[in-house]
């Protein structure tokens, strides 16, 4: 029996989301993730668990009344393009895309639901 599900990373986020369907349709539109495990409440209010991958990532949820503000890093091959991904999916501007002294084109998008995505391309070694 192996020690982790197969595909999964060795560390993923879990985020105290007050919605997480919501929170997983954003991911849907914003970076294409796909829906791995979903697991209702009992008796149909809500979910319980669910997650989702992110390229090679994987982001587990579970819901409370109020969302606990959290932060996500995201390197994507195009910073703008998914920039506007994630505001098209409802996301609102935190900060537009920037370059920094670290190397990355970054910005931040708040998904509405308790966490905000730091999206970047490295622009430079």
């Amino acid at each position: 029996m192996a020690w982790k599900p197969d595909g999964y990373p060795e560390v993923s986020p879990y985020l105290i989301v007050s919605d997480a369907e919501r929170t997983l349709a954003f991911l849907e539109r914003a970076f294409g993730a796909t829906r791995l495990r979903v697991m209702p409440r009992q008796g149909g209010k809500g979910l319980m668990h669910a997650e989702a991958r992110i390229g090679s990532g994987v982001v587990m949820m579970g819901e409370m009344p109020e969302a606990v503000p959290s932060h996500v890093h995201i390197y994507v091959p195009d910073v703008l393009a998914a920039y506007e991904r994630a505001l098209a999916a409802g996301g609102e501007v935190v900060k537009p895309p920037t370059q920094d002294d670290e190397g990355d084109l970054r910005g931040g998008v708040a998904d509405g639901n308790g966490t905000t995505w730091w999206i970047s391309t490295q622009t430079r070694d």
